[in-house]
């Protein structure tokens, strides 16, 4: 067993397919196919049911595959504690970004990666906050940019920088007339939601109240994976959504009139790079850390911010 081999099964389990995971090695297919049957062979164990279509692993083939990523994460640690003594920044850091941040600050992420840090190769994953957590336990990514706090002992977290909720009202809500909302007026019947799976939507139930409301499934007739389609739907319809800063400081001259500051309120998310306790290249971490840094502007690294933070 060797590292090229743990190297391959991984290829093959992301890729489901022999040949393309042999392209993303460099390597033939027949190279790559003969050096996981002989690891198959010494393990006296099928790794993968090459019967389906896309390829799948076996049952004590997923247990393998676990540990060999758990293996090269470990093999990483050890050149991390080299590099990070390291001044120069180079390589690869696997950047996992949740949707709600990712469509905003990605296009300025790798333009400032550019500006400073060219030796530097950010892979960028836009995924979901469950999925980003299993990929940073199981090595599948080096980081995280997500809402926090985590407050999960398995990670690192590190603040990054605070933005503010803003209310986005449809003309042809009573409410637009306000200069400011107040959250008690907001019917939740009129409130347009993203879907569960978004840790945003946590923070604007627990910001309006909405769990203790029991707001459910029938109080919308609607639920989106996309700020911008909620921000269409208010556009033509009716209601209200909230929706961050960033996201605010992007739209259209035309629909800024339709932004409102709440009432007597200040609210915030936090958002934070996470990494796994155990990562060891500091001077990539901290790299990455000043190129999110400078892609915000600085009136959002200001952590007095943090007192106003609306929790997950």
């Amino acid at each position: 067993m060797n590292i090229q081999q743990l190297e391959y099964l991984i290829a093959v389990d992301e890729a489901r397919h022999f040949a393309k995971a042999a392209d993303a090695c460099f390597v033939t297919q027949p190279t790559l196919s003969t050096m996981i049957q002989r690891l198959e062979e010494e393990l006296d164990a099928k790794i993968f049911d090459r019967t389906r279509h896309p390829v799948e692993p076996t049952e004590i083939g997923k247990r393998i595959i676990a540990q060999a990523r758990l293996s090269l994460k470990s093999l990483d640690s050890i050149k991390g504690i080299v590099e990070g003594e390291q001044t120069t920044v180079e390589g690869v850091f696997r950047l996992g970004v949740i949707p709600t941040i990712a469509s905003y600050l990605v296009p300025k992420l790798l333009t400032k990666q550019h500006e400073k840090f060219s030796k530097l190769k950010l892979v960028i994953r836009e995924t979901s906050t469950a999925v980003l957590l299993e990929q940073l336990a199981n090595g599948s990514l080096d980081g995280g940019i997500l809402a926090g706090p985590i407050h999960n002992e398995n990670f690192a977290e590190i603040p990054v920088y605070y933005e503010k909720f803003y209310a986005y009202v449809s003309p042809y809500d009573a409410l637009y007339q306000e200069k400011e909302i107040d959250l008690d007026k907001i019917n939740i019947h009129d409130l347009w939601l993203l879907e569960n799976e978004h840790c945003l939507r946590g923070q604007i139930e627990r910001l309006c109240n909405l769990k203790k409301q029991n707001i459910n499934k029938n109080s919308a007739s609607f639920e989106s994976g996309s700020i911008d389609t909620l921000l269409h739907i208010v556009d033509i319809n009716s209601g209200i959504t909230i929706i961050p800063e960033m996201h605010a400081m992007g739209l259209p001259e035309d629909k800024q009139d339709n932004l409102r500051q709440f009432k007597n309120i200040t609210a915030v998310r936090e958002v934070c790079l996470l990494t796994s306790k155990d990562y060891a290249r500091k001077s990539m971490l901290n790299a990455v850390k000043e190129i999110v840094e400078n892609s915000v502007p600085k009136s959002m690294r200001n952590t007095d911010l943090k007192k106003f933070v609306v929790e997950l």
